[in-house]
Order: structure tokens, then C-alpha cells, then sequence
């Protein structure tokens, strides 16, 4: 569900018409909904409702927008981050550090310094030499880092091939059978306080089956170490739980689903649980609204080209991902059309015999469920600036990123002297 909803025949976010944002922002734009954010967070919650104390962590990638970090703080959550930024954002936006959770594959020495001096929750190493350098860090700073190794247990979540992190060939986390070893080598390093244990076996999954296959080998891992006199006192079981893209293919496991499998898997687990949602907080909240430049007859379907580009939004570029694209004003006719961007790449393309509503030079359209690895993965490819992004809430709505000038993008560069003359 989100609220993004026709009034009077025009779309508008919770009270605000689109038409008004795109009149005094401009397009593109990302427009995103506290509403449909409060609602998402509340269902996830609710869902792991019979859990006791579990973290949220909401992943900071999906859409690092301070507005909407600080809207997340607000309803309580932590936060998953992957890169020193991420954490200053995080808690810059009002996110505890004692809520912060720090993965990813390449941490620096320096990324460690930081996250040891704002003492962060975990850190959820995914090598043996990680581990060795974060307690080298540590003994350095006088402290000891609290830590869970990330167990690729070579499962496949049955997702796109670039966002699965669970099988084998995977570059995330050490592999299910050497665990045991690499728990007892950590145990022995001074600078680690060994703690949990920590899964993540991709995005945007449909099929409960591969994370129920996962949390069980989680487990059984956490049984065995305790048994091999471990103290693991955490579990993180990352995010991944997909949200509908494609009003014509079947909906993905809802969170109450997801929750109740949760609920059934770790029931005897003597560790507090700890979660990752991204996309299905953000996805749903957000649309990326453009405007129609033109309309040029094509081979077969007519070319809507429209004034968003697969620099502000990549994931149909990257990923062959589907976005509902739907006029801000229909007119009430349907046909089939492909819509593309300004950039000069074929692969700018957002849909290809699309079926939808009719469109002509100047109407808005917008692309729906663009609230996550939307604005956050933009560029400025073909020197187009960034994507601005407003926060609406009931009637009042903010821009919160600006759209930067190009003369900015172009003050970026300098002209060495020897270019000067």
C-alpha cells in the first residue's frame, strides 16, 4: 500500500498534488511519502511483534535521504550501514549508535576507527583477515569491538542475479563449513568481542522457501558454537523481503508471512534477533515524477521520451527492472508505448511496449515503487545534475535535496596550469 492516490482525475501524494511539486521543483524529481513510510515501518514492526527486543536496522543503501533517515529515527529504527558515510549519515540524522549495525565486504582501517569511537551495536565482519585488522584497530584505540561473522550458507534466494549474496560464488561472508574455524580463530584475537552471528542472502525476494532454508543453518550454527563454548548472543538475519513492482505478477510474502516463519524458525534461539528491511520500508514510499518532452513514432510503437534518464533512475538500466509508469493526468485512453531518456544509450530505456496511458508532450508521468535504490544510485552522466527529492507529510511538503546547478558540477573539475595559458 502506499498514498499515492487519483483525486478529481490527478495524482497527488497524500494531500499534495504531483502537478504542484513538478510546477515549483521542476522535474525530475523524487517525491517521497511520510505516510506510506510510518505505515511500512508499523507493518514490519507489527509482524515481528511476538519477538522479544528485536533490532530494526533499516539499510541505509536503499535510500540515504537525511529526511527520510530522520523520519526512520523518529519511528525508532537503527540502521544497517556499509560504508563510513552511511554511519554519518545515520547518525547525523538522529539514528543511535548503539543502533547501528556496520556490513559490507571492504571496511577500512579508518572506517573501523570511526565506527569503534561512535560505539556502534555490531560489526558484521565477512573475512578472517577483517577480523585480524578490526582487532588490530581496536587493541589500538584501548577497545574491543563487538562483532558476528557473516555466514554465506550457499543458498540461492532465487533473485536477479546481481543482488544475491547468498550462494557460494558470492563475494559476502565466509563459507557455512568454515565457520566453526573461523569462530574459533576470532575467539582468540584480543581486540573482538565475539557476539553473533549474522545472514543476508540477497533482494527483492518472492519465495519465503530460501530465507527459511538460511535461518535454519543459522540455527544449527548457533547451536554448535554455543556448544563449542561460544557466547553468541545475536542473530542478524539481514533483509531482502521484495515488495510488488508488477501489479500483474503475484504479490511477494508479506511481512506478517514473513514474520510468522521468523517466529517459527528461531523460537528456541537464545539470541536477540536483529533485522535489515530496506526496499520494503522505502520502495513503495517513493515515485521519481517526470515530465514528456515528446512523442516520436517509432518502428512499431511510439517513443515517449521523457525528461528522467537512467542517471537518476538505474535499476531499469542495471537490473532489467519493472516500474509501474503511470500519467499523473490520464486521459482515460491505454496503448502500448516505450518510454525512454534524454541520455545517448539505448540502454536509457525504462519500458518497451509498455502498456499504458496515453501521453503527449508536457504531461507528467510518474514512475512508481522508486523509493528505494532510486535518488541513491543516481548520477550525473551526460552532465545532468542530480535528482532533487521532496518529503511530503499531509499537506506540507519540503524539499529535501536541492537539485544542484550545473555550474556546480562544473566548478567539481579544475584546469591544471599548464592548460591555463
Amino acid at each position: 500500500m502506499d498514498h499515492f492516490d487519483y483525486v478529481d482525475g490527478a495524482m497527488q501524494v497524500e494531500q499534495v498534488p504531483m502537478a504542484a511539486i513538478a510546477d515549483a521543483v521542476g522535474t525530475p524529481v523524487y517525491v517521497y511519502s511520510t505516510a506510506t513510510l510510518t505505515r511500512h515501518v508499523g507493518v514490519f514492526r507489527d509482524a515481528l511483534g511476538s519477538l522479544h527486543n528485536p533490532l530494526i536496522a533499516f539499510a541505509v543503501k536503499a535510500n540515504p535521504n537525511a529526511a527520510v533517515l530522520a523520519t526512520l529515527a523518529k519511528l525508532g529504527l537503527g540502521a544497517d550501514v556499509v560504508s563510513g558515510g552511511e554511519l554519518l549519515r545515520a547518525i547525523a540524522a538522529g539514528i543511535p549508535a548503539d543502533r547501528i549495525v556496520f556490513s559490507g565486504v571492504g571496511k577500512t582501517a579508518e572506517e573501523m576507527r570511526l565506527a569503534l569511537d561512535h560505539g556502534i551495536f555490531q560489526f558484521n565482519l565477512e573475512s578472517e583477515p577483517e577480523a585480524e585488522m578490526l582487532s588490530q584497530v581496536a587493541l589500538s584505540m584501548g577497545k574491543r569491538a563487538p562483532v558476528a561473522y557473516r555466514i554465506n550458507p550457499d543458498v540461492d534466494a532465487g533473485t536477479h542475479a546481481k543482488i544475491s549474496t547468498g550462494k557460494s560464488e558470492n563475494k559476502f561472508g565466509i563459507p557455512y563449513a568454515r565457520a566453526l574455524e573461523s569462530y574459533a580463530a576470532a575467539r582468540d584475537l584480543p581486540g573482538l568481542d565475539v557476539q553473533g552471528v549474522a545472514v543476508h542472502i540477497g533482494s527483492q525476494l518472492t519465495d519465503l522457501a530460501p530465507l527459511e532454508a538460511a535461518f535454519t543453518k543459522v540455527g544449527a550454527l548457533i547451536a554448535a558454537l554455543r556448544d563449542a563454548g561460544h557466547d553468541i548472543r545475536t542473530a542478524d538475519l539481514g533483509g531482502g523481503l521484495g515488495v510488488p513492482y508488477d501489479p500483474a505478477l503475484p504479490e511477494p510474502p508479506s511481512p506478517a508471512a514473513y514474520g510468522d516463519m521468523v517466529c517459527r524458525v528461531t523460537q528456541d534461539w537464545p539470541v536477540r534477533l536483529m533485522f535489515e528491511p530496506g526496499r520494503v520500508i522505502v520502495g513503495n514510499a517513493g515515485a521519481l515524477l517526470s515530465r514528456v518532452v515528446r512523442v516520436k513514432q517509432g518502428a512499431k510503437a511510439p517513443f515517449v521520451i521523457v525528461d528522467a534518464a537512467m542517471n537518476d533512475l538505474l535499476r531499469p538500466s542495471l537490473y532489467d527492472a519493472w516500474h509501474d509508469i503511470r500519467a499523473v493526468t490520464p486521459a482515460g485512453q491505454r496503448a502500448a508505448a516505450n518510454v525512454v531518456g534524454p541520455v545517448c544509450e539505448t540502454g536509457d530505456t525504462f519500458a518497451m511496449g509498455r502498456d499504458m496511458d496515453v501521453v503527449a508532450a508536457g504531461d507528467l508521468v510518474a514512475f512508481m515503487t522508486a523509493g528505494a535504490y532510486g535518488a541513491t544510485m543516481a548520477g550525473t552522466y551526460n552532465s545532468r545534475p542530480l535528482t532533487p527529492e521532496v518529503l511530503v507529510s499531509g499537506e506540507k511538503w519540503a524539499v529535501v535535496r536541492a537539485r544542484p546547478p550545473i555550474e556546480a558540477l562544473i566548478a567539481g573539475d579544475s584546469i591544471p596550469d599548464w592548460l591555463a595559458d
